[in-house]
């Protein structure tokens, strides 16, 4: 006997959705939802893992400024996924979605310095902001509903942005990863002017 195998992404056409919005504009809201979702679940197993392997005198400052990062990419990520099945999708949060669908590669660091983690993590910020941003921009004419949600997490994000890169910035400024491209690039810049400083001390 045959059997239907059940959907396991938002990016099929959802049945119905919610009042006022047609289902063409659900299927593009939700496809993107579904790609911000796969972003942050990224995300937040990438600050625990920052959490767990930073290393280095200022490790414990890192250390628990990380955590209310993770809680709050928690709350955000729950948030995407209740939305998309608000709209009549199925959200999908498994591993292997993750794995098969992102477009970026893993981490690119282990256990490493405060500075370096840092540095890459600024990195990390550089694309989830940007690709929310451009969410924002995609549904903006859309979905209010959605977009508010967009810009409120968006907000936040920038927020933890601005906590990582104030370890990174000198008085006059300058980011100490700047002009990286990859994370550990980014890792090395940090690195490098955070052994720098020390030696200046």
């Amino acid at each position: 006997m045959a059997t239907t195998k059940a959907t396991k992404t938002a990016s099929s056409s959802p049945k119905f959705t919610v009042p006022g919005l047609s289902g063409k504009d659900a299927h593009t809201i939700t496809a993107e939802l579904q790609r911000r979702l796969e972003a942050l679940i990224d995300l937040n197993l990438t600050l625990k893992h920052i959490h767990w392997n930073v290393v280095g005198p200022t490790f414990i400052g890192v250390h628990t400024m990380l955590d209310p990062q993770v809680v709050g990419v928690t709350a955000m990520v729950d948030r995407i996924a209740e939305r998309i099945a608000t709209m009549g999708s199925a959200p999908n949060g498994l591993a292997g979605n993750l794995v098969k669908q992102r477009k970026w590669d893993d981490y690119a660091l282990d256990r490493a310095m405060v500075s370096e983690h840092l540095g890459a993590l600024d990195l990390v910020f550089n694309g989830v902001i940007e690709d929310h941003r451009d969410a924002i921009e995609l549904i903006s004419d859309t979905d209010p509903i959605t977009e508010d949600i967009l810009i409120q997490q968006t907000g936040e994000l920038e927020q933890y942005q601005w906590f990582v890169r104030a370890h990174l910035e000198s008085a006059a400024g300058q980011l100490s990863n700047e002009g990286a491209h990859t994370e550990q690039q980014a890792a090395e810049l940090a690195g490098k002017a955070s052994r720098k400083s020390a030696r200046q001390r």
